[in-house]
């Protein structure tokens, strides 16, 4: 009967399930805090980027000219954008601006982070100097740059006019626009990739060096056979930043050329500007601006594959 007795008595938990309960606890109290705080980050990214994403796609399947209701027209805008010529000198400008950009995007910094990856004495300064580039306002950047390319009184000219060279007309020339645009675009993304050439750099083993001098190898075997292979993930990963950047390039091209002269720097994102806020096109600028996603896309699909056949990880 005792034990009968004592086997109808409540069964109280235990210290450890109170413990384990109170940790359980805290820890869905950190995560709901935690939730908290990110709510208005990620309304901000549902309500401004991924509904204007959806609201961008759809409006590309319309015309819309903002002051009279969207018209649904199906594909006929991207069907226009291929059978417009002007569409096709602007794809070329914007090629031309990659072909140029890129590969001085990607070795010139390379060279640079050579040059500062060096045991010597202030050489954190250099660093820092190569680096405000990259900080600097992109307006700033291109009303300097404006001024420095002026063909009467700009810094360029007058130092070749010391060299007796005569130069160019820079921005106002249809020949030597693109290449300003270029030099300016390369120069101010030098210390960002200058700058992760340079952790790639000193994530390379000293050991190997080592060994190769031992072996009797000099600079240039140590850099074609030890740091570029080493290297080949930084340089791919500033590869595909580099093309994406290109075919976004903007900024410069609206504060120094507009597009011209004659056309000559009149580039997608430009040209998807003016679409859609100079001459009120909407639909046509959102379609666009689809096209140039899917050439981006298309475009670093392709690095992806062909990365296999030169990047080494280690």
């Amino acid at each position: 009967m005792a034990k009968e007795a004592l086997s109808t008595l409540p069964v109280q938990p235990s210290r450890r399930d109170d413990v384990a309960r109170l940790r359980r606890w805290n820890r869905l109290k950190s995560t709901l805090n935690a939730y908290l705080y990110l709510v208005p980050t990620l309304l901000g990214l549902l309500i401004f980027s991924a509904g204007a994403i959806v609201a961008s796609f759809l409006l590309s399947f319309t015309n819309w000219q903002l002051v009279l209701p969207p018209v649904w027209v199906g594909l006929r805008n991207y069907v226009e954008i291929f059978e417009l010529p002007a569409f096709w000198r602007v794809l070329g400008n914007t090629v031309y601006y990659t072909v140029g950009y890129v590969p001085l995007a990607v070795t010139i910094p390379l060279l640079m982070a050579l040059l500062v990856n060096q045991k010597l004495r202030g050489i954190t300064f250099f660093r820092t100097t190569y680096f405000l580039p990259v900080v600097t306002s992109g307006v700033a950047i291109a009303l300097v740059w404006g001024w420095m390319y002026n063909p009467s009184f700009g810094v360029i000219n007058y130092l070749l006019g010391l060299l007796g060279i005569e130069g160019p007309r820079w921005l106002a020339d249809p020949r030597w626009a693109m290449p300003s645009l270029i030099i300016i675009g390369v120069w101010h993304s030098l210390g960002y990739n200058m700058v992760i050439y340079l952790a790639g750099l000193q994530g390379i083993p000293q050991e190997l060096y080592e060994a190769s001098r031992i072996d009797g190898a000099g600079w240039w075997p140590q850099f074609w056979r030890i740091t570029v292979p080493l290297i080949t993930p930084t340089i791919f990963f500033i590869l595909v930043l580099s093309v994406i950047g290109s075919f976004q390039v903007w900024t410069i091209t609206y504060l120094l050329t507009q597009g011209g002269p004659a056309n000559a720097t009149l580039t997608l994102s430009y040209y998807i500007y003016q679409q859609g806020f100079e001459w009120f096109h909407m639909g046509f600028a959102a379609a666009l601006a689809y096209v140039l996603f899917g050439i981006v896309f298309v475009v670093t699909m392709v690095q992806m594959r062909l990365q296999k056949q030169w990047v080494f990880y280690h």
